[in-house]
């Protein structure tokens, strides 16, 4: 994977990798992957809370209907813990639609919870945009990308239900501006496995193709690309 610089640095991409490969792991052993999560962090308080926050919040155990999926991940960056509850629905054609993104983010001591919130709620729009809608390629040294038309960005119109939760933490304060983004893309991967049974090992997830002038829809790549 040709590495360059993205919002969370290195965390990004580590963290697609590492959640993934935490999700499939948790499969193989047939064990739920919050369960197979909490079991490892067993040792942590801090992200034990911030696990079962989000699963509440987001209904961890409740079922979902065919061709919709939920995936969880979470990762400490920045001197925060931050984790997600993705969840998809993917059509039969592989059009990916996100429904909801559930986020619980433990950012140690809070003096401003609006500003976190907004700061959580902003990362993961650009999670969003960039596990599926868009990237930058080079072609001849030079960036192919321009601009907003060829650069498509996750917008209000189409946005998921997103819900922030801020659990109680007398941690020294860390990082709201960055962490919000790490999970999105591997939780929404473990959430297309939940839903189609496809693991996908690389990012984007999906291939963005226009609809009309501000639309643009993900559809999920050729199965030999997974």
């Amino acid at each position: 994977m040709p590495v360059g610089l993205w919002r969370s640095n290195g965390y990004s991409h580590n963290a697609f990798f590492s959640e993934s490969f935490m999700d499939e792991c948790a499969h193989v052993a047939g064990i739920d992957p919050l369960d197979y999560r909490r079991a490892l962090l067993r040792d942590s308080p801090r992200h034990l809370a911030v696990l079962d926050r989000v699963a509440a919040l987001a209904g961890w155990d409740d079922p979902l209907p065919a061709g919709r999926g939920r995936g969880i991940a979470i990762e400490r960056a920045f001197y925060s813990i931050v984790a997600q509850e993705g969840e998809v629905t993917v059509s039969e054609e592989g059009e990916v639609t996100v429904d909801r993104v559930t986020c619980a983010a433990d950012v140690g001591t809070v003096i401003n919870p609006a500003q976190v919130i907004a700061q959580m709620e902003g990362s993961i729009c650009w999670g969003l945009t960039t596990a599926l809608m868009s990237a930058n390629t080079l072609d001849r040294g030079a960036m192919r990308e321009t601009n907003l038309h060829d650069f498509p960005v996750q917008r209000l119109h189409n946005a998921p239900d997103v819900h922030v939760a801020l659990p109680d933490s007398d941690a020294p304060p860390g990082g709201a501006g960055e962490p919000g983004v790490i999970p999105v893309a591997p939780a929404l991967a473990d959430a297309i496995f939940a839903a189609t049974g496809r693991r996908l090992r690389r990012l984007q997830l999906a291939v963005t193709q226009p609809v009309g002038v501000r639309r643009t829809r993900s559809i999920l790549p050729a199965a030999e690309e997974a």
